[in-house]
C-alpha cells in the first residue's frame, strides 16, 4: 500500500454486505456455539468499525485524541485520513498539546515541519546587541556555546558579530505555557524552527528596510575588501570592522595588531 493507500482505496472502502457476511460465515463453518470449523477466508475485524473509518465527522474525532506522531502514521492510511491526519487545525491543536501552547502562527514551507514537536524544534529569538559575546548568551540563557553555533550554524565565534538577530536553543519548557510561537525559516541558521519572542512584539523582526539597502551594500562590499586583504573568514573580517567603529583602515590596523602579539607569543 502507497503512502495514502491509492492502490487499496477500492479494497479498503468496501464493507462486508448481508450476502458476503453469510457466504463468509458459511466458508469458515461457523457451528451452532459459534466454533470456527474452517480457515479458508478471514473477515477483516476492520470492517466491524467501518462507518468510523469512512465517516470524516467520526474520524476526525478520533485523529484529534492522537500525538503528532500518530498523525502522521494516519495520514499514510488512505485518502480521506490524510485529508483530515493533515488538517491545519488538528494538527497544530496536537503540536501545540505537550508544551500547552497558546497558539503557533505561520505557515511552514513543508507539512514535514509538523512530524516532530521536540523541544529541538523550538527556539529563543535574541536580538543582538552591543557587547553580546556566544559565551555571554550561552551563560545567560544556560545552554551550552557548541548548540548556539550548531543551530545558527556558525563555524566561529566571530560570526555573531554578521547577524541582527540569534537563534538560542529552548532548555526550559515552561517558557512555552501560554505563549505564541512563531514558524520562521532563518535565513542564517537555513532551517525552519518555532520562534518564541521574549522581547516584545515579533513583528520587529531583525529585517533591515529598504531604505538601508544601500547601506547594507556598501557594508557587504567592505567585508569582501577585508577578507582578501586580511585573508580571513566573513565573521572575522566583520568582527575588526565591528571594534574599529566601521573603520576600513582601522579594522586592517587592528588585526596586525593581533597578528604581532601571536607572533611574539611563539
Amino acid at each position: 500500500m502507497g503512502c495514502f493507500g491509492e492502490d487499496d482505496d477500492d479494497k479498503f472502502i468496501h464493507p462486508l454486505t448481508a450476502s458476503s457476511s453469510a457466504s463468509a460465515t458459511a466458508t469458515l463453518g461457523f457451528t451452532g456455539d459459534g466454533a470456527v470449523c474452517g480457515e479458508e477466508t478471514r473477515l477483516s475485524p476492520m470492517n466491524s468499525i467501518f462507518p468510523a473509518l469512512i465517516c470524516g465527522d467520526i474520524l476526525r474525532i478520533i485523529l484529534e485524541k492522537l500525538p503528532i506522531v500518530d498523525l502522521a502514521r494516519a495520514a499514510c492510511v488512505c485518502r480521506l485520513w490524510y485529508s483530515v491526519a493533515t488538517d491545519r487545525e488538528i494538527v497544530t491543536a496536537a503540536f501545540k498539546a505537550p508544551w500547552k501552547l497558546k497558539d503557533v502562527v505561520g505557515t511552514p514551507s513543508s507539512g514535514s515541519f509538523w512530524r516532530d514537536n521536540s523541544l529541538a524544534k523550538f527556539a529563543i529569538s535574541h536580538r543582538r546587541v552591543k557587547g553580546d559575546s556566544v559565551i555571554g548568551l550561552a551563560v545567560k540563557y544556560s545552554v551550552q556555546v557548541t548548540d548556539i553555533k550548531r543551530l545558527n550554524n556558525m563555524m566561529s565565534d566571530h560570526g555573531i558579530y554578521s547577524r541582527e538577530r540569534l537563534l538560542i536553543p529552548l532548555r526550559n519548557p515552561n517558557l512555552l505555557v501560554n505563549s505564541t510561537c512563531h514558524i520562521e525559516l532563518d535565513t542564517h541558521a537555513k532551517r525552519e524552527v518555532a520562534v518564541l519572542y521574549l522581547e516584545g512584539d515579533p513583528q520587529r523582526k531583525f529585517q533591515r528596510g529598504t531604505d538601508r539597502v544601500n547601506s547594507d551594500q556598501g557594508k557587504r562590499r567592505i567585508i569582501e575588501s577585508l577578507r582578501r586583504r586580511m585573508q580571513v573568514d566573513d565573521g572575522t573580517a566583520q568582527y575588526y570592522l565591528h571594534i574599529s567603529d566601521g573603520d576600513p583602515r582601522a579594522a586592517v590596523s587592528e588585526f596586525s595588531e593581533d597578528l604581532l602579539w601571536e607572533s611574539q607569543l611563539t
